[in-house]
C-alpha cells in the first residue's frame, strides 16, 4: 500500500506524543526542566555527530573536512529565504489555530512544542528517502526506522512540552505525503551528494533546535528549513 510509511510514521508520532504528554502530568516543573535541558544535550550533540559524519573525512593519517562552502551559502541563503516568507510565523500561526480548535488555550507550551517537534521530525535524510521508497516501490522499511526514532523523541519532547507536540503528525503527513506522491518526479535528483548535503544541513538544523531549549535569543529553526532546499540544489550546480 502506497503511503503505508507515512501513516505508520503519523500514527507513531501521535502514540508517543499522548504518552508522553499523559506521563508529564506526573512530572514536578523541577524534574521538567532538567528533562528539558537532558534531553537538549541529546538533541543538540545528535546535530553535531551528523553534521561532522558528512563534513570529515579520513585520509591517512589525517582528516580532511568537505562542504565548508555549501554549508556556510545554503545557511545564509536558505535563512534569509525563511525569514523573508517568515515559515516560522506561519507554523506559529498554525499552533495557535491547533490549540484553540483543541481548547488549549490555557497551555502556554502548546506552540513551543509544536513547532519544535514539527520541525524536528521533518527535518532530515530519512523523511525524503523513506517517502521516496514507499512512493516508488511501497518499501517502508526506512519509515518504519523513522518511526521508531519519532516515537521516541515525540514520546521525550512531550513529557517535557506538552501535548503540543502530538499535534506534529500533520506536518509530517503532508511533508512526506506530498514527498510520496511526487516520489517519481524526485528520485532522479537524490544523488549521493544530494543526499550529503542534506544531511549535513538538516543536522545543523537539529542542533539549532536542541540549542533553543537552553539559550536565550534563540534560532528560528523553521525560517532556516530553505537551507536543505538550497544544499540539494548546490549538489547539482557544482
Amino acid at each position: 500500500m502506497i503511503g503505508l510509511g507515512t501513516l505508520l510514521n503519523s500514527a507513531a508520532i501521535v502514540i508517543g506524543g499522548i504518552m508522553g504528554t499523559l506521563g508529564g502530568k506526573f512530572i514536578s516543573e523541577r524534574y521538567r526542566d532538567i528533562l528539558i535541558k537532558a534531553n537538549a544535550l541529546c538533541i543538540m550533540f545528535i546535530g553535531i555527530s551528523g553534521a561532522l559524519s558528512k563534513m570529515m573525512t579520513v585520509n591517512g593519517t589525517s582528516l580532511s573536512t568537505n562542504g565548508t562552502a555549501m554549508m556556510i551559502v545554503s545557511l545564509v541563503l536558505g535563512s534569509l529565504i525563511g525569514e523573508f516568507f517568515d515559515f516560522d510565523g506561519k507554523i506559529s500561526t498554525f499552533g495557535e489555530f491547533l490549540k484553540r480548535k483543541t481548547n488549549s488555550t490555557g497551555d502556554n507550551m502548546f506552540v513551543n512544542g509544536f513547532v519544535t517537534s514539527s520541525v524536528t521530525v521533518c527535518v532530515g535524510a530519512m523523511a525524503v528517502v523513506g517517502a521516496v521508497n514507499d512512493g516508488i516501490s511501497g518499501d517502508i522499511s526506512v519509515l518504519a526506522a523513522k518511526s521508531l526514532l519519532d516515537f521516541i523523541i515525540i514520546f521525550i519532547l512531550s513529557a517535557a512540552l506538552g501535548k503540543g507536540c502530538i499535534f506534529s503528525a500533520i506536518p509530517v503527513a503532508i511533508f512526506q505525503g506530498s514527498v510520496t506522491v511526487f516520489a517519481h518526479f524526485i528520485a532522479p535528483y537524490l544523488t549521493d551528494t544530494a543526499l550529503n548535503n542534506l544531511s549535513l544541513t538538516g543536522s545543523m538544523l537539529i542542533f539549532c533546535i536542541g540549542a533553543n531549549f537552553v539559550l536565550e535569543k534563540k534560532f528560528k529553526a523553521a525560517n532556516m528549513l530553505p537551507t536543505i532546499v538550497i544544499a540539494v540544489i548546490w549538489a547539482f550546480i557544482f
